[in-house]
């Protein structure tokens, strides 16, 4: 392997050594295994490639000043596909399986978890797809389970750096009662045009309202909003929005912040009384937001005039980063060492 530039590398795809997989058939998952291929052989009619039947997660892995790793809220990320499997009509897989895979696949390509203070990270991706043959609108009846890692840097290219975000109402990312609060690629497929459309407009993302009333606050294409306010941390609460372990996480450092804590709806016109805003989730953990522009309304809502974090937004960002490096206690039982 040539020395990688871990200092430069992007958020995106690097082959590493191995991937894990499980197979689903006849009611049962088959020991994991480990491969070197990158390649999937997939019957072109599984359920996966024509009626959607597909989940995935995203987690991490950090190396920490004493060498070890650190695997951040792998179960939570098991039991959300669980959910995801069952709102899309998928086997579940065992909390158990999933962990046991991802240690397996963490343990396996260690060579390419970054260094300390690198500023990149391992990450993991889990994989679920319907793989049965059947031209019928119906559930699978097997399904293959993979995990591949790789080292990524950055999601946005700023960095923990203030960008602007916008709102498009012609576009929604999910029904209220679709499949908005599971992790499936039809609602990452739905984002693509507005996405494109932003950064064209020199947006880093778009913030979607909510598709029923156009009137409350959803959440960014890659990740769920948070504002600051009153020493108060406020994330929307819908029926369209996927719940972020990354929010759960700085919901619970604000608290230990002595900090007050509201889930509940946000209606857009709020945005204008936010002392801070920001975009948080596994690949960017908090993505502090510049300024909102509501185009069609000609509204613009302003989060930072020297082009600086917030102070709150980044407390909140170097304590979640402590504990993933394992630089701070672990109160809240979120980190697995891997041994």
């Amino acid at each position: 392997m040539n020395a990688i530039d871990w200092s430069s590398i992007s958020f995106g795809y690097m082959k590493t050594d191995y991937n894990v997989r499980s197979y689903f058939s006849n009611g049962e998952w088959s020991k994991p295994s480990l491969e070197t291929s990158e390649y999937l052989n997939l019957h072109m009619a599984a359920t996966c490639l024509h009626y959607g039947q597909e989940a995935f997660e995203g987690l991490k892995a950090f190396r920490g000043k004493d060498g070890k790793v650190r695997i951040f809220r792998m179960r939570d990320n098991a039991l959300r596909l669980q959910a995801s499997c069952r709102g899309i009509m998928m086997a579940e897989l065992p909390v158990e399986l999933f962990e046991e895979m991802v240690l397996m696949a963490v343990k396996n390509n260690e060579r390419f978890v970054p260094p300390y203070e690198s500023g990149a990270s391992l990450y993991i991706r889990p994989l679920l797809i319907g793989t049965s043959a059947q031209v019928g609108v119906k559930p699978a009846a097997e399904y293959t389970f993979l995990i591949f890692v790789t080292p990524v840097g950055p999601y946005f290219k700023e960095g923990f750096k203030p960008t602007p975000m916008v709102i498009l109402r012609e576009f929604d990312r999910a029904a209220p009662l679709g499949t908005g609060t599971y992790k499936v690629g039809g609602n990452y497929a739905a984002s693509l045009r507005s996405g494109e459309l932003a950064h064209q407009k020199g947006y880093s993302a778009v913030l979607y309202l909510d598709a029923k009333e156009k009137k409350y606050i959803d959440e960014c294409g890659p990740a769920n909003f948070f504002g600051i306010k009153n020493n108060t941390y406020v994330t929307p609460e819908s029926t369209s929005i996927l719940p972020s372990i990354t929010n759960k996480s700085l919901m619970q450092l604000a608290k230990d912040l002595d900090m007050n804590v509201e889930h509940r709806p946000i209606p857009e016109d709020e945005l204008a009384t936010f002392e801070e805003a920001g975009a948080c989730g596994t690949a960017a953990v908090i993505s502090p937001i510049l300024r909102i522009d509501d185009l069609s309304e000609e509204k613009s809502y302003v989060f930072s005039k020297d082009g600086k974090a917030g102070p709150i937004s980044e407390k909140l960002y170097h304590k979640l980063r402590a504990i993933q490096y394992g630089d701070e206690p672990d109160l809240h039982g979120w980190v697995t060492i891997v041994s």
